[in-house]
């Protein structure tokens, strides 16, 4: 049997100040060490039917698998949750219906992530931030490139352009991290809808300044104050 890293978390979801209907899907099995951000695309009920695909399909997953397993696992419901997405989207006459996913396993002292397309994990480590996924967005081959900074990508006319989703294209190439596990790591999954309001500075600053009772409340409010544009889905994990 694995051993769950010990951690606590909290979870929010919002709809936002302008759209109607919330596309993103997020999904918490602390039973399983397994966290999930998804935002979804293609209009109300494409969207919403593409995130709440890939989160079903996680939630599938048995407790009590290795580390190697529960990982492989994940892999194969985001993949089957692609295959039942492109079907859906055939049937529907063959517009692109997507998510994004950051997936997040913590499990004996390690961590690893599966994503594709644009919302991210962050980890702040003694009290500095680092980006541990990286988008596939049109803005990101920029940064890459070192003609525009992530605070400056969130401010250029394709930032919300992505390269890479669940569901669109006939392979799906997720990309992987892993590392170790520290106490007092927070790790931050969330939604473009608040990555676009919050600098790196911004969410440094509120990550090592608040509890976890009121963390994902406190990082919605700026999400919200900034604006609200879209849907904004925020999980925070604190390792013990």
């Amino acid at each position: 049997m694995s051993n769950l890293h010990p951690f606590r978390f909290s979870a929010a979801t919002n709809t936002g100040k302008v759209r109607k209907v919330n596309e993103d899907s997020i999904l918490t099995l602390p039973d399983h060490g397994v966290f999930v951000v998804s935002d979804g695309m293609g209009g109300h009920e494409a969207g919403d039917f593409a995130s709440q695909t890939i989160v079903d399909s996680i939630a599938m997953i048995p407790p009590g698998l290795e580390p190697g397993q529960m990982l492989r696992a994940v892999r194969d419901a985001i993949q089957r949750a692609h295959a039942a997405i492109c079907a859906e989207a055939a049937q529907r006459g063959g517009g692109a219906i997507g998510a994004t996913v950051v997936a997040l396993v913590l499990i004996d002292g390690h961590f690893a992530a599966l994503w594709a397309g644009d919302s991210r994990l962050y980890r702040l480590r003694d009290g500095m931030i680092e980006m541990l996924t990286a988008d596939h967005s049109v803005v990101a081959a920029l940064v890459e490139g070192g003609q525009l900074t992530w605070d400056e990508a969130e401010l250029h006319p394709q930032s919300n352009a992505i390269t890479r989703a669940v569901g669109v294209g006939d392979t799906l190439e997720l990309d992987k991290i892993r590392g170790d596990v520290r106490p007092g790591d927070r790790f931050l999954i969330c939604s473009d809808g608040l990555s676009k309001y919050a600098t790196f500075a911004l969410l440094q600053r509120t990550l090592a300044g608040h509890p976890i009772e009121t963390i994902a409340d406190r990082l919605m409010q700026i999400a919200l104050d900034g604006g609200g544009a879209d849907n904004i889905s925020i999980i925070v994990i604190d390792a013990l």
